[in-house]
């Protein structure tokens, strides 16, 4: 294990170096940026927005530079950090991936990547309209960033990011993009309800990957709601779809499906005389006593029977978990600026420590030697662990990194449940007219 945590961080630091040798095609003035000789250079800026917490960003640079009486000040960090490109470390994030994607664990021979997303809040500004949201019913606006992510489940890493500002904002298109750049084989694609869409399905299909994706029930408003489907109960029925563009009697008659103009599907562009066929699989199955999940996919029935579909959906949960660590432990809901460009480097910066953070981690538990099945990880402690070792502050050793996330463990307690708690809406009494 002592190897595989200085391999991997052999690695990071390798990325960082090749960045920074190539650091020109990342700085908005390549030919004087980073030119002279100062206490910030371009590695130690990549280096201190890495390990930056939720501290500001006064304590984040004397802890980074150990209480030196020369660290530098707030100041000649923002002027450093003006000069290089979110891309740098988007960069950064997907060659240290790239470099460290391992399918080591799968389910039944796929890669399980969900896709979801996650506001992430910002600094209130009510004049950027680019990433002011309107947060609840009366009209209130907050500024968010959108979070699109690709998760290995299994591997427990960031495989794909885009971030969306509120005028950007479209969860189904960034889902679809991410699909079409990605180099991933034997996938299986697991999203939500938010992901019901038949693009994206297109699209899985023709990249040659799996999915099960949630849809609302038969007795809703969406796909389900337009096929002949039983209402009750529980089915597992092959559907065969033909798109049109066209409206009229002929294709009415030949049964197949009109698209409207304005709804997205690249397979049939705007007035186009084609049709697309798309088969699919949907499965309705019971969760708990009254309740019902509805799910369409492209699996073999022979191969994943509906009892599969259930736990492939159920391990999507994997990506909520992910993004709660993210945002806490890795500290993402915690940013050193305001500038949209400057919040990109440190989420890019982040996804990239987390992943260094899990792949250690998850290794050490797969080849823990004493596996108790009745605890678990503390993953807060390790991403804390893991974070202080890539520092190298407290002269950490591999077999220290090693005994301490195995020290540090919780009670695993199985079918746990929380109620939701729904904030019931006040009422509003019909004198508010006389005031």
């Amino acid at each position: 294990m002592s190897n595989f945590i200085e391999r991997v961080t052999n690695s990071l630091k390798n990325e960082i170096s090749e960045l920074a040798d190539n650091r020109c095609l990342f700085l908005r003035n390549p030919s004087t940026d980073f030119s002279r000789n100062r206490k910030i250079d371009f590695k130690t800026f990549i280096g201190i927005t890495m390990n930056s917490g939720g501290c500001t960003m006064g304590k984040e640079l004397l802890d980074y530079f150990n209480f030196d009486t020369n660290t530098p000040t707030v100041s000649a960090y923002t002027q450093q950090r003006a000069k290089v490109l979110p891309e740098a470390f988007e960069y950064l994030f997907k060659s240290f991936t790239a470099a460290n994607n391992r399918n080591t664990h799968n389910y039944r021979g796929f890669k399980l990547i969900a896709c979801d997303g996650s506001n992430l809040s910002i600094a209130y500004n009510p004049n950027d309209s680019d990433t002011s949201w309107v947060s609840n019913q009366y009209g209130d606006t907050a500024n968010h960033l959108h979070l699109n992510a690709f998760y290995d489940v299994f591997n427990r890493i960031y495989l794909d990011v885009i971030i969306q500002t509120a005028s950007e904002y479209q969860e189904t298109r960034a889902c679809v993009r991410m699909i079409e750049r990605s180099d991933q084989r034997d996938v299986i694609l697991v999203a939500d309800r938010g992901y019901e869409n038949y693009n994206i399905m297109a699209h899985a299909d023709q990249k040659g990957w799996k999915y099960v994706i949630r849809v609302k029930d038969v007795n809703s408003n969406g796909i389900a709601s337009a096929l002949d489907l039983p209402h009750a109960g529980s089915f597992d029925t092959d559907v065969t779809l033909t798109f049109t563009r066209k409206n009229n009697k002929k294709t009415k008659a030949a049964g197949y499906r009109w698209m409207p103009q304005n709804q997205m599907f690249d397979y049939l562009p705007p007035k186009s005389e084609d049709t697309y066929t798309l088969p699919f699989r949907i499965a309705r199955f019971k969760i708990s006593d009254e309740n019902y999940e509805v799910v369409v996919t492209n699996l073999d029935r022979s191969q994943f029977p509906s009892k599969n579909l259930k736990e492939i959906y159920q391990l999507r949960w994997g990506i909520e978990t992910s993004f709660r660590e993210l945002k806490y432990a890795i500290g993402l809901t915690s940013f050193h600026a305001k500038k949209v460009d400057y919040i990109k480097q440190e989420i890019f910066a982040r996804l990239t420590l987390y992943n260094y953070c899990e792949l250690i981690t998850t290794h050490v538990i797969k080849n823990a030697a004493n596996k108790d099945k009745t605890k678990q990880v503390n993953f807060t402690i390790a991403i804390y662990i893991c974070r202080e070792f890539l520092r190298q502050k407290r002269q950490l050793s591999p077999p220290a990194v090693i005994k301490l996330i195995e020290k540090n463990i919780l009670p695993v307690r199985p079918n746990r449940k929380d109620p939701r708690k729904v904030k019931p809406q006040a009422s509003v009494s019909f004198l508010y007219r006389v005031a």
